[in-house]
């Protein structure tokens, strides 16, 4: 009995109590499972290819290094990660061939996913600003947006994405999993985890919640408020070539905007993590497999200069 005891207690020293956890994917027959598996290699694909694409032509052509592509590069270069964070692992648990993973493996995805989750929100609304400062002060923007303030600002959205999740996915880490360890998701996110939890999770609701607002609102205000300005100064143009280029250019990057403020508010800014894990996993795959692909697409046929 005390042998038993002990075995018992064993993985539970680290705080956790679980090894590994099942990912259910997306429950159906195997025609469905093989259905599902071409859409997410084939939005993959395009996802890579496009975004390695954009950072290839913005190297090779020197009329495009600006700061506008020069973000739109780090835009690229974190979705290429944040989809390949996801997919394959996706696929093999759609296939049945690696539908487990690992605690330390789960922590680590949910880690990264969040961090370049809030990147890209950092990202977006200095995207936005950028924009503001070129349509709303175009004779004073050179010297206002310089090579030096550009590599600055991608920098801080980077680290501070980091290091937003951090104490997060440290918290979540903590947590003790008793049992089923089965994830009804194709990813470990925090709402997935959270629900399994044996423990208190009201800390790491309260902590998803505070950050969520920090990140997804903050960022998505400060875009906001740069776009107002933005569509202002655009309506003050007097020639309709003029205001048609202006709307041109802005009306790309605000499409993605809405698309991935909404996702992720729609995922993260609440007050319990207790919600529709089937929605949640829907909403998910729209952010992270459908998002991806667009970017390249909207940023290079809607523009002028790319094409």
């Amino acid at each position: 009995s005390l042998q038993m005891d002990i075995n018992t207690w064993q993985p539970m020293a680290n705080g956790t109590g679980v090894e590994e956890f099942l990912l259910l994917g997306f429950p159906g027959s195997w025609q469905s499972q093989v259905s599902l598996v071409v859409v997410f290699a084939l939005t993959y694909s395009l996802a890579v290819s496009g975004n390695a694409a954009i950072i290839a032509l913005v190297w090779a052509n020197s009329q495009l290094q600006t700061p506008m592509y020069f973000f739109l590069c780090n835009l690229s270069f974190l979705e290429i990660w944040y989809t390949t964070g996801i997919v394959p692992k996706a696929i093999g648990v759609m296939l049945g061939t690696s539908p487990t993973i690992s605690f330390s493996a789960c922590m680590l995805q949910l880690f990264f996913l969040l961090s370049l989750g809030s990147t890209e929100c950092f990202l977006l609304s200095v995207m936005a600003y950028d924009r503001y400062l070129a349509i709303c002060y175009p004779l004073r923007y050179s010297s206002l947006m310089s090579s030096a303030l550009s590599a600055q600002l991608a920098l801080s959205s980077w680290l501070g994405g980091f290091l937003a999740i951090s104490l997060l996915a440290l918290m979540t880490s903590r947590l003790m999993f008793c049992g089923p360890h089965v994830i009804n998701h194709f990813l470990c996110d925090i709402d997935s985890c959270l629900a399994l939890s044996c423990s208190d999770t009201w800390p790491v609701e309260l902590a998803t919640f505070l950050v969520s607002i920090t990140v997804v609102v903050a960022s998505c205000v400060l875009t906001l408020v740069s776009y107002v300005y933005i569509i202002s100064s655009i309506l003050r143009v007097q020639s309709a070539h003029g205001r048609k280029k202006a709307f041109s250019t802005c009306s790309a990057h605000l499409s993605v905007v809405s698309i991935w403020f909404g996702c992720a508010m729609f995922l993260y800014v609440k007050p319990s993590a207790h919600s529709s894990l089937d929605l949640n996993k829907l909403v998910n795959t729209f952010n992270t497999i459908v998002t991806p692909v667009l970017n390249p697409f909207i940023y290079t046929l809607r523009n002028q200069e790319v094409k």
